[in-house]
């Protein structure tokens, strides 16, 4: 099992690290982009009432933005995965 959040504390073959790197930068970047989704989702229309209209946009925004972010971090989570013999 590769270590999922954290730098790996086990020996692995120096082909192999840069996958686990991979997939360590992959993990933190689907967490980080989902909560960043909530909040801009929560603002832009939960919240609304108590947020300027600057604020309502750059959320609009920031929700597009997000997500592909989110999706880049999919997809290179998956070459992660698939470069460390897991099955996608």
């Amino acid at each position: 099992m590769y270590a999922q959040l954290a730098a790996p504390t086990t020996v692995i073959p120096n082909n192999l690290m840069g996958f686990q790197k991979c997939l360590v930068v992959a993990n933190w970047t689907l967490i980080v982009s989902v909560l960043l989704l909530c909040l801009t989702i929560a603002v832009s229309f939960i919240f609304h009432r108590y947020f300027s209209m600057e604020s309502q946009i750059l959320a609009h925004v920031g929700t597009i933005v997000v997500a592909g972010v989110l999706k880049v971090g999919y997809v290179l989570r998956c070459v992660a995965l698939n470069g460390l013999g897991e099955k996608v």
